[in-house]
């Protein structure tokens, strides 16, 4: 999972430095880019600004960019990330958007054109009214059953209108973020430019490959807000990824309330790596990110890290700890060296009353129970604490996810393993997947976000390997491991542990450009898979992170555009 990282690199000033998009930032330009974030000063992750939100509708002081007619689309209908399954162009029949399109949706499919027009509004300056009567020349918001599946959507436009169907929210939500994708890079602009905004003509009939695409942040050693992890959710949101794992718990901090056990933040909480104040979610604070992360169809995946890594549990209730022995504070990134005792009945208790809280708040199927670097607990106890916990899971009404460590503990029904090695044979793995459980990729030297791009990236980990784009996206999550058919693989996630990202800059530095990467893994029909087309689609991703204030790793192996962010439309007099 994580092991101890290369030394970190220096802090840069806190002044509000911009990204420069023709270079690879610094870790000074990291740290001001973060400030600069704080105070409001760039875009949010869905577009909106980090300050005062505009208003939805313009105003008579505020220009409205207007599409002229005629005017061709300038994003081609297969230039989506991740690629669609089916993508079938009609040259001439171009949508353009006006004064006068309506979004026109039924109840059902409400919250998607509500989201559409959100989306939209603050870089075209068009009003975008949602109505639930049809009309002419709108785009079509429908809970239809297209035959794609429970996340599929299908998306037609034509001259005289746009249609998107889907038999579930989740099918719009993607489709929404498809049609954001068609129109220029402009779109992400918090406040109005010019267009033109015209969407290509054809049909896209789409569904993923993957029932599970997710990442996962770790805000155990160090803490990040509320705001940081739902601009996290609009960053998988946007690539269509749907699970947000979150590593709640670690040695050097405890990040979520539990009311039975309350010292865990109280205490365990108010550390981090390299000694910082550290943080806590209270019940409400988890509540928000589930419920913002469900709006965008991102199913949040909360992790217990247990029996090791809980030398913040053990310093918020000495009982637990094997010796009975309060240990100190850790604030370190070295792994391994804590644990609960698998043999004392009060750790069970503990574990009961933890997991069924947390179960309680998270509507998801899945509870994470780590299980991984219990190096000082024997591998019979080890196993005994594993048999325990995994029916706790199932009282709780979840299914179990766990490292790939739980892998010789008894199977339990519909029980995940989530595999971070590095090699293609794992024969404890396989056997387990023979009993009956089944697999979330994430090889570390493929996935893990937290390591550097290049030996000279400002940021990262290097165990595993330096990982850029090409590395993240040139390999088959179905046929990683010997012996562990495809059908037993559920996707992938990629885990960003935090002992040396310390920003919500840093934090998009190490997801961008790999996240879209890794998203069309997951998406993506397998007979798609192609680095020199999807090179050409992730470049033209630049110019929107750029228009939207994130800054990202500039690979030299994408053919990136000269930046060029949309000027502001001068308001006539």
């Amino acid at each position: 999972m994580s092991t101890t990282p290369s030394p970190a690199p220096p802090a840069g000033p806190t002044g509000p430095v911009p990204l420069d998009a023709t270079r690879e930032p610094t870790a000074a330009d990291l740290a001001g880019s973060a400030a600069a974030l704080a105070a409001g000063q760039l875009a949010t992750a869905d577009g909106t600004p980090a300050g005062p939100q505009p208003a939805a509708v313009p105003g008579p002081d505020r220009a409205v960019a207007t599409a002229v007619p005629g005017r061709r689309a300038t994003v081609a209908l297969g230039d989506v990330l991740p690629v669609p399954a089916s993508v079938r162009p009609e040259p001439g029949a171009d949508f353009p958007l006006t004064v006068d399109t309506v979004i026109h949706a039924e109840p059902a499919a409400r919250a998607a054109a509500d989201r559409l027009a959100t989306l939209l509004r603050p870089a075209t300056g068009l009003p975008l009214p949602v109505a639930v009567a049809p009309a002419a020349g709108a785009i079509t918001l429908a809970l239809a059953d297209p035959g794609l599946g429970p996340e599929g959507y299908r998306l037609d436009v034509t001259p005289t209108g746009v249609r998107l169907t889907a038999a579930t929210p989740a099918g719009l939500g993607h489709g929404v973020q498809t049609l954001r994708q068609l129109l220029p890079a402009g779109v992400e602009s918090p406040t109005p430019v010019d267009g033109p905004w015209v969407l290509p003509g054809g049909t896209i009939a789409d569904h993923p490959r993957f029932g599970y695409r997710g990442a996962m942040l770790d805000v155990a050693r160090h803490f990040f807000g509320v705001d940081e992890v739902l601009r996290v959710v609009d960053h998988l949101a946007r690539y269509k990824l749907n699970h947000l794992h979150l590593h709640l718990t670690d040695d050097q901090g405890w990040r979520i309330a539990v009311e039975s056990w309350p010292r865990l933040t109280e205490v365990g909480g108010a550390t981090q790596v390299g000694g910082g104040p550290g943080g806590w979610y209270t019940r409400d604070d988890y509540r928000r990110i589930v419920r913002y992360a469900a709006e965008r169809h991102v199913t949040v995946v909360p992790e217990i890290d247990l029996p090791g890594h809980t030398n913040a549990a053990l310093t918020a209730y000495g009982r637990l700890a094997p010796d009975g022995v309060t240990p100190s504070p850790y604030t370190g990134t070295e792994v391994g060296f804590s644990y609960l005792d698998p043999d004392r009945e009060l750790t069970y208790s503990f574990v009961a009353d933890v997991l069924g809280e947390v179960a309680a708040l998270t509507p998801g199927p899945y509870l994470h129970i780590g299980g991984d670097e219990a190096f000082k607990v024997p591998a019979d106890a080890y196993a005994r604490f594993v048999d325990r916990v995994q029916p706790i899971v199932a009282d709780a009404g979840k299914t179990v996810l766990g490292w790939h460590q739980i892998a010789p503990a008894a199977h339990s029904p519909g029980r995940v393993l989530q595999y971070w090695g590095t090699t293609a044979t794992d024969p404890v793995v396989a056997d387990a997947v023979r009993r009956g459980a089944r697999v979330v990729m994430s090889p570390a030297d493929r996935t893990y976000l937290d390591m550097r791009y290049t030996p000279e990236s400002p940021v990262g980990h290097d165990w595993a390997g330096a990982i850029d784009v090409r590395r993240a996206y040139d390999w088959d999550p179905a046929g990683y491991l010997d012996d562990v058919p495809a059908e037993a693989v559920l996707g992938l996630a990629a885990p960003l542990w935090t002992e040396y990202v310390t920003s919500r800059a840093e934090i998009e530095y190490m997801l961008l450009p790999r996240l879209p990467a890794l998203a069309e893994l997951g998406w993506s029909p397998r007979d798609t898979h192609d680095w020199a087309a999807f090179r050409r689609r992730l470049a033209a991703q630049g110019p929107r992170w750029e228009t939207a204030g994130t800054g990202y790793h500039r690979s030299p192996e994408v053919p990136w555009p000269v930046a060029a962010v949309p000027a502001p439309r001068v308001p006539e007099s």
